[in-house]
């Protein structure tokens, strides 16, 4: 190759490989690396009109002219923008950012579901496909992570080892809501280890903390340039005096301090482009949501949250629109031990265009005798649909969003 088709070639971004063959800007590059060439490409031929259609052709030319073989074919950058009158080029609209998040209900690792983590990788089964699917997935942790602590003094105590992170990660759950009524099952010291099995893990929580600014404090996560704020509060009253995060005691971000929960949603709300709050709340057995809930899901909305979604009841309850606010009250048991209330399940997918909610589906699955959700099919699948739209009435929510 002449010095003079060199100098072209590598003014034109070629780039020299193994036996002395020259490629193309963005040949064998990565699709991100290849869409950065489009578009330094496109600047470049828009600033450089001046150049005559036979230097570029001289100058990739020169690409091919020091390989063997065949030369790879170059296909272009893409045409830029036409320019105005004035010589301007007129700046093309960019598109809104859609991001999908996933939601699914209660998990622990007890009784039948504490042999799933003897495999983490395959704990959640063929559901794991659905949720990571999503850009964003959340559950609802109902469990310590700890081999420590003192029962309380209540019925029901879970715990899990510290895999329960692991199967987690490996099903594509990003992070997990710690706000419930089992997170302090083992006291003080079951919150604590589980805190340090998180941090160990780098595995986010969210909902409870060493004092009540972490409980309330967000998680946040950014994808495609839209950042997401999580909290997690719980409106369980098992406890719920002693189990608060106060500011000199660990403890759960609870519902039932409104002035600092809110406070909580607004702060977030000037952090972030899209603020979601994962309830814990509701009724036992009960698809309906209770007054109590629907007040509280009323302030959260005041506050700017753009999303709402609950746990707790074992049951499903339904959706729909709180004003700009979507809210889905509850998503009943996903991966748990027993068949408690309900073996109906699932998992919400939302599609969000910037701070709205443009898409909803619910894909319905049942808790099998291993505990895990299996994704329903047939009349099992129609019936879940059909329940949450009966369950819808009772909600107080708009079917649609308004406007």
């Amino acid at each position: 190759m002449s010095k003079r088709r060199r100098r072209l070639a590598i003014y034109f971004g070629c780039k020299r490989r193994s036996g002395g063959r020259w490629w193309p800007p963005g040949h064998g590059a990565s699709p991100g690396a290849r869409t950065l060439g489009r578009v330094i490409r496109r600047t470049a031929l828009t600033s450089l009109a001046a150049l005559t259609a036979v230097a570029v052709g001289v100058g990739l030319a020169g690409c091919a002219a020091g390989s063997t073989g065949p030369a790879p074919v170059w296909r272009g950058a893409t045409p830029g923008p036409t320019p105005s009158a004035t010589g301007t080029a007129t700046p093309e609209p960019s598109a809104p950012v859609e991001v999908r998040l996933a939601f699914a209900g209660d998990v622990h690792f007890t009784g039948r579901t504490l042999r799933l983590l003897d495999d983490p990788e395959t704990a959640f089964g063929a559901i794991a496909s659905t949720l990571r699917d999503a850009d964003v997935t959340l559950v609802n942790l109902e469990t310590a992570v700890t081999d420590r602590g003192t029962p309380q003094p209540k019925t029901y105590h879970f715990r899990a080892p510290k895999t329960a992170f692991a199967a987690l990660r490996a099903a594509g759950v990003d992070a997990a809501s710690i706000a419930n009524n089992h997170i302090l099952d083992y006291g003080q010291q079951g919150l604590s280890d589980t805190l340090d099995a998180a941090t160990e893990a780098q595995y986010p929580v969210f909902g409870a903390g060493r004092d009540a600014d972490a409980a309330y404090a967000p998680w946040f996560t950014t994808v495609r340039g839209l950042r997401i704020a999580v909290l997690g509060m719980s409106q369980v009253h098992d406890l719920a005096g002693s189990w608060r995060a106060t500011d000199t005691r660990p403890g759960v971000a609870m519902a039932f301090d409104p002035a600092r929960a809110t406070a909580a949603v607004r702060s977030a709300r000037e952090q972030a482009d899209l603020v979601i709050v994962f309830m814990h709340w509701g009724v036992e057995g009960n698809s309906c949501p209770s007054g109590e809930m629907k007040t509280f899901a009323g302030r959260l909305s005041a506050a700017g949250a753009d999303i709402v979604v609950g746990t707790h009841a074992h049951t499903l309850l339904a959706d729909g629109w709180l004003g700009q606010t979507y809210v889905h009250y509850g998503l009943g048991n996903f991966l748990w031990y027993g068949n408690s209330h309900s073996t109906d399940s699932g998992v919400l997918n939302l599609v969000v265009r910037d701070r709205t909610v443009v898409d909803s589906q619910f894909v319905p699955a049942a808790v099998s005798g291993s505990g895990q959700p299996v994704p329903a099919t047939g009349v099992g699948k129609q019936r879940i649909l059909d329940r949450l739209a009966t369950a819808q009435r009772c909600t107080g929510l708009a079917a649609k969003r308004p406007g």
